[in-house]
């Protein structure tokens, strides 16, 4: 990537695909940010740029390097695979690029010693926020999604008439409209979505889901 090239990159701000960063911060941190993307679209982190887009590189490119594969290789379940570009910006200041492709062996999770099955993070905009269970469901079972078949009943059907009418419908709004448990409601939703009939959208407060079509 040529300095040009990062200029036009930096211009775009961050968003869903693009997370700018002094440095490399505490190993939690910025794992969780590799795991976000690696988890939605993929994406670039940018490190040595400040929040408002200010070009003030790293004075050590090497150690920066060291400690982003550090972390990545002990808290990111299972490892993220990523690759990175240098970029001089001025003497003895540099620009890591992190390029993280979106993982085909989705969930990641931060490995955690409180939580013992860690927790899977996702982008929404330009914050990597925790996973909703129908995402991670989604993201494990994706690979078998193929031939899905969906039933429908008073449930499924009640389900479609309201997002005709509404556009959009959360885990809860369905279980208080069709009178269905919390996981009931969720197992239909995701099957639902499984079978390319609804689109997930993740959201910082709740996720909610679509048609697709």
């Amino acid at each position: 990537m040529t300095l040009q090239e990062l200029k036009q990159l930096v211009s775009l701000g961050e968003g869903r695909t693009l997370e700018f960063k002094h440095r490399v911060p505490r190993a939690k941190r910025i794992a969780k940010e590799v795991i976000a993307l690696a988890n939605t679209d993929g994406g670039r982190i940018l490190l040595g740029v400040d929040d408002d887009g200010t070009l003030v590189g790293v004075d050590d490119a090497a150690e920066e390097a060291f400690m982003l594969r550090r972390a990545i290789s002990q808290l990111c379940d299972p490892p993220v695979s990523y690759h990175t570009d240098r970029v001089v910006i001025a003497p003895r200041r540099d620009v890591l690029v992190v390029h993280v492709p979106e993982s085909p062996g989705k969930p990641h999770v931060l490995r955690d010693a409180v939580e013992s099955e860690g927790l899977a993070y996702v982008r929404v905009e330009d914050m990597s926020v925790e996973a909703s269970p129908e995402s991670i469901r989604i993201m494990e079972e994706d690979s078998a999604t193929n031939g899905v078949s969906v039933s429908f009943g008073e449930s499924e059907s009640l389900l479609l008439s309201y997002l005709k009418d509404y556009g959009r419908i959360t885990v809860a709004e369905f279980a208080r409209i069709a009178d269905l448990s919390s996981e009931q409601a969720s197992a239909i939703l995701v099957q639902f979505t499984q079978a390319d009939l609804l689109t997930l959208h993740a959201d910082r407060d709740e996720d909610f889901f679509t048609l697709s079509y």
